[in-house]
């Protein structure tokens, strides 16, 4: 199978849930996309939305960032004065043409964050920190980051419920 990144880069949509085969290879970046949207979907469908006030951001990088402005978009809809802001974060570290999530270091989202509003939570992707730790790539912290941007980040598990639940609660 074809990772998601090929098919985004090719301008086609990413193939539907049965063309996966259970999802047997998403440590390789293979159906991230179509299972999150999926997902997403199930969790979105009952929703019933409120007034709730919250301003959260998101960061994310060029590959995933139109589908989680979408998600976002969505989200707003039914939630009016949810705000949540989707920053894409270009890959300076390793270079302007991976634009995995995954590949996006603490140096290049102090940087780029430094002056943006980020309401009261920045939200960030699992798969930006190494396994089971909460260290970027390049060995900055998520308290270093936390300290340099001063807000209080979370790192969001990789599911269309998580990521609800991450910008809604």
């Amino acid at each position: 199978h074809a990772s998601d990144e090929w098919y985004i880069l090719a301008g086609r949509e990413v193939p539907e849930e049965d063309r996966y085969d259970g999802y047997l290879q998403l440590e390789n970046g293979v159906g991230m996309i179509r299972l999150l949207q999926n997902e997403f979907d199930e969790v979105f469908e009952n929703l019933e939305g409120d007034d709730r006030v919250r301003e959260v951001s998101l960061a994310t990088g060029g590959l995933a960032y139109p589908y989680l402005v979408s998600m976002t978009e969505r989200i707003q809809e039914i939630y009016p004065n949810v705000k949540a802001n989707v920053y894409k974060i270009r890959n300076d570290f390793f270079g302007e043409l991976i634009t995995v999530s995954g590949l996006i270091t603490g140096q290049d989202l102090k940087a780029q964050l430094k002056d943006k509003k980020l309401g009261e939570r920045l939200l960030l992707p699992c798969n930006m920190f190494r396994s089971q730790e909460e260290v970027f790539l390049d060995d900055v912290t998520l308290s270093e980051l936390e300290e340099t941007l001063q807000v209080k980040a979370d790192i969001v598990k990789s599911s269309g419920q998580d990521f609800i639940d991450a910008i809604i609660k």
